[in-house]
């Protein structure tokens, strides 16, 4: 009985084989040209990312050379042929190396080019917009740089130093003391978030705009 079962057992499997063979090959064969192709795409992603790595590490070493002229190129061609991360950090690199050389309206354009793209980041866009702001900042109207890096200066923000106080400078541009002084004093209270330098600042200039940024820490500190 049990040879006769295993002949039985035998016989369906070479049936169902017989029925299914092909297609059950072909999805091994499928499955086998998929798995290599993924396999592929992430050793050529690595290798990539590898060879974008060098090429902008290249650029920088040219910059810290002070050969701006044959720096821009390089990243120009990194902006244009690497991924997302490496092509918004070129352009912000193009940006800083054009607002050295005083181009103020060429800088705005490469940091604009990032701060108004949705393929990059928001923290690659954010820097983009807080750089943007500093390069115009002379020429646009206070209402501007508010609205601009409001978002930025919440207490939470990794932006809060940099673009709270761009916009606290606004706010006393405009004439409104007392929102200069509020921001002021939550820069002060900043904690890690906030360089040491940008914290001091913002201590004696919300002191000047009557507002103690030091008392208002300790109370914060004690709850």
């Amino acid at each position: 009985m049990r040879e006769v079962d295993e002949e039985y057992r035998r016989d369906q499997a070479m049936q169902i084989f017989r029925r299914y063979g092909q297609l059950i090959v072909g999805a091994v064969v499928v499955a086998l040209i998929a798995l290599a192709g993924w396999l592929y795409w992430q050793h050529h992603s690595q290798s990539q990312a590898g060879k974008q790595g060098e090429g902008y590490d290249s650029a920088m070493r040219l910059v810290e050379q002070n050969q701006t002229d044959k720096a821009i190129p390089a990243l120009d061609k990194i902006a244009t042929d690497s991924g997302e991360g490496y092509a918004a950090m070129a352009r912000i690199s193009q940006g800083n190396l054009l607002l050295q050389k005083n181009d103020i309206k060429g800088a705005a354009a490469k940091f604009a080019e990032v701060a108004n793209s949705t393929k990059y980041e928001q923290p690659f866009r954010d820097l983009a917009l807080v750089r943007q702001t500093v390069a115009e900042y002379d020429t646009l109207k206070p209402q501007v740089v508010i609205d601009r890096l409001k978002g930025l200066t919440n207490p939470n923000s990794p932006w809060l130093g940099s673009a709270g106080e761009l916009v606290a400078a606004a706010y006393l541009k405009a004439g409104n003391k007392a929102e200069a002084g509020r921001l002021y004093g939550q820069i002060a209270q900043g904690g890690d978030k906030v360089p040491e330098s940008i914290r001091q600042r913002a201590v004696q200039l919300a002191g000047v705009l009557g507002v103690d940024a030091i008392d208002q820490s300790k109370e914060t500190k004690a709850k």
